[in-house]
């Protein structure tokens, strides 16, 4: 498959009881889909995963799967630091129909380059299934150098990577030394605010946050890119960068679920070690909604 759009990374959304919102969650799958979005991704860090049971993973991968019935691609986070865990979560995957998996870096242990390289390597040996790499430093302690992701971008099943790194220039070349050299490997933005420099660059796409707020905005800025009118690009990406900036204000996604029970879609509240929002925080994010007209 070629990866190419705006995927949701999708919240988690729960009930006052911090159980899983299943009505919930189908609602916010429909929300999406009607709102043109080329995939959905549960069980990223923004659906708060490392918080859930496994059977909770499992009926949240089943619920979205069925509720999309084809309409576009399911990409399920199974990443862990286990490289085992990580081998099972994707076969889990696979199995109960996703069409590819999104793997971080291995977080706390803190591998070297040559062992994140090992890392890729035993699980797209041990599952034959589309493979996306997500390279982000500042919540795994590691970064995948391009060195080492040239090497990991050659192994059977890998498709692309989600770039949450923060450095344009590694994102460059990532795009000049891999995506431009083959075409079916694709670099999609982790970051919403970088969505628009990138695919300047030429990446194809995004895996956002925000689109859980404003899928049709972010596709439709993605759908700009694509098509290279960047003028209109940009004029979209400066409009939503206030958003981009507030659902950031704290760790996400206590914005992010905040902002969408404001405007009434499912969200419910974070788990612990997640915690409320501060008033302070929840006065800015209120106002931003307010000024770009997503709340009265």
């Amino acid at each position: 498959m070629k990866l190419q759009g705006a995927y949701t990374a999708l919240i988690t959304p729960f009930n006052d009881d911090k159980s899983v919102d299943f009505e919930g969650l189908k609602k916010l799958t429909e929300f999406q889909l009607q709102r043109s979005i080329s995939g959905l991704l549960p069980l990223g860090t923004t659906g708060e995963t490392p918080t859930l049971s496994d059977s909770e993973k499992v009926a949240i991968i089943e619920l979205v799967v069925a509720n999309v019935a084809g309409r576009v691609p399911v990409m399920v986070g199974t990443g862990t630091n286990s490289t085992e865990t990580t081998i099972k979560n994707t076969l889990r995957a696979k199995e109960l129909g996703a069409d590819c998996a999104l793997i971080v870096n291995p977080y706390y242990n803190k591998p070297s380059q040559e062992g994140l390289f090992r890392h890729f390597e035993a699980v797209s040996t041990a599952v034959e299934f589309p493979i996306v790499v997500y390279n982000i430093r500042s919540r795994t302690g590691v970064n995948i150098e391009t060195n080492t992701m040239l090497r990991i971008a050659a192994l059977p099943n890998i498709i692309g990577v989600k770039e949450a790194s923060g450095d344009i220039a590694q994102m460059t070349d990532v795009i000049r030394l891999i995506q431009n050299e083959r075409d079916d490997f694709s670099v999609l933005s982790g970051d919403d605010a970088l969505t628009f420099p990138l695919m300047a660059l030429g990446g194809r796409g995004v895996i956002s946050v925000a689109s859980n707020l404003v899928p049709d905005k972010i596709s439709d800025l993605v759908g700009l890119a694509l098509e290279q009118d960047f003028m209109a690009a940009r004029e979209l990406h400066l409009k939503l960068t206030p958003i981009f900036r507030d659902l950031f204000i704290e760790t996400n996604p206590v914005p992010l679920k905040f902002a969408m029970s404001k405007v009434g879609l499912p969200s419910g509240p974070v788990r612990l070690p997640l915690y409320d929002l501060t008033e302070k925080s929840k006065m800015q994010l209120v106002q931003t909604l307010k000024e770009e007209q997503l709340l009265k």
